[in-house]
């Protein structure tokens, strides 16, 4: 803090600077980003479980606004908040995902001609292995992410695990097509779970002592922080 320096009568006198204004401290961006997933994971998952009376081969159009707005747009920001508190894993987590979540989407909206390039083409059974390859890519980075959690708590490398699994399922069930839909309910079921997991998380997050009168285990991994 810099200080004012003025003369008195031959003496040197040392003034304090007026204090900074109030920075109001950043709130925890997780809980956006956890709620956002989750949403989105458990309307997708329940298509692709075809539950509720959903056969597994109706498109999950419901889901595109949820994938461009809350699991794509809110879950990225949340991860560009989570760089500004240090946190690099969450940012690289909200942030890979908020981008899954809008890639997504533009493979589902037409006007992004992303199916289109290849059924104007003649190449509908390409589809299939494109977008497996895609949800593969997505499994392995996962995976890579996975290991980040070993020392964070239970709940938080469970959702990984779960999530891991989900894309593997799903990534099998693309690879199959037709023949796919055991492993695409599979995938539904456990991405359900992992959906599950992410709400717990976030209202874990949430609950605080100030605002609850209780809070949620999480099951920290780390012995230090025991």
């Amino acid at each position: 803090m810099a200080e004012n320096v003025y003369q008195n009568g031959g003496a040197k006198h040392v003034a304090p600077a007026p204090p900074h204004p109030h920075v109001p401290g950043i709130a925890n961006p997780a809980p956006l980003g956890l709620m956002g997933f989750a949403m989105t994971t458990f309307v997708l998952s329940c298509y692709n479980a075809g539950i509720f009376g959903i056969s597994v081969t109706t498109p999950p159009n419901v889901v595109i606004g949820l994938a461009f707005f809350y699991g794509g747009i809110a879950q990225f920001l949340a991860g560009m908040w989570e760089f500004k508190t240090g946190n690099t894993f969450g940012a690289t987590a909200f942030g890979s995902y908020g981008a899954f979540w809008l890639s997504y989407a533009a493979i589902l909206i037409p006007w992004f001609g992303v199916v289109e390039g290849y059924t104007s083409a003649g190449y509908e059974r390409d589809v299939a292995p494109a977008v497996a390859i895609f949800l593969l890519g997505w499994t392995i980075f996962t995976f890579i992410m996975w290991f980040g959690t070993l020392k964070t708590n239970v709940a938080l490398s469970a959702l990984f695990a779960f999530l891991t699994l989900t894309f593997l399922l799903l990534t099998i069930a693309e690879y199959k097509g037709s023949d796919g839909h055991r492993f695409k309910r599979a995938g539904g079921f456990f991405g359900i779970f992992t959906a599950i997991i992410a709400w717990y998380l976030a209202l874990a997050g949430i609950l605080t002592h100030e605002n609850s009168y209780f809070t949620l285990p999480i099951g920290p991994l780390n012995r230090r922080h025991r």
